[in-house]
């Protein structure tokens, strides 16, 4: 293998692993009720709960009712989640039931958590295109 093959190979897979900068809009914060916001980006494993799994994450103490977050994204197809984490705790804090959510969440594609449960990364996933040119997601309170 000469030098121009080598380059020419290390060009391509660079431009196939390159990570895309995407910028989410998060809107409907309630600032009034204090805590963060986290920004969750997943794969298909973990998603939407298993937040130590998440491909990246993001947290913002200052809050602002729209507040916009960047990533550097190489990923082909993702979803994202958004927790309003009131109590700063860093997962979901469920309401009297233990199965509802007490805090603001938002999901990619407008998924939303319902008495079945919570969504499913295939009715979530955003492919490149749908996700390159920014995202916005709102936060559901309950």
């Amino acid at each position: 293998m000469n030098k121009k093959t080598v380059a020419i190979g290390v060009g391509i897979m660079s431009a196939i692993f390159e990570a895309n900068s995407v910028e989410i809009e998060v809107t409907g914060i309630e600032t009034s009720r204090g805590g963060n916001v986290i920004v969750f980006i997943f794969g298909e494993q973990g998603f939407p709960k298993k937040h130590e799994q998440a491909l990246q994450r993001q947290v913002k103490t200052e809050l602002k009712p729209t507040m916009t977050f960047e990533f550097e994204i190489p990923q082909q197809e993702i979803a994202i989640k958004v927790l309003h984490d009131e109590n700063q705790n860093g997962k979901v804090t469920k309401n009297w039931t233990g199965i509802y959510p007490a805090e603001g969440l938002g999901f990619s594609k407008e998924q939303k958590v319902t008495l079945t449960g919570a969504p499913i990364y295939r009715k979530s996933r955003l492919e490149r295109e749908e996700f390159s040119s920014g995202v916005s997601i709102q936060v559901v309170y309950p």
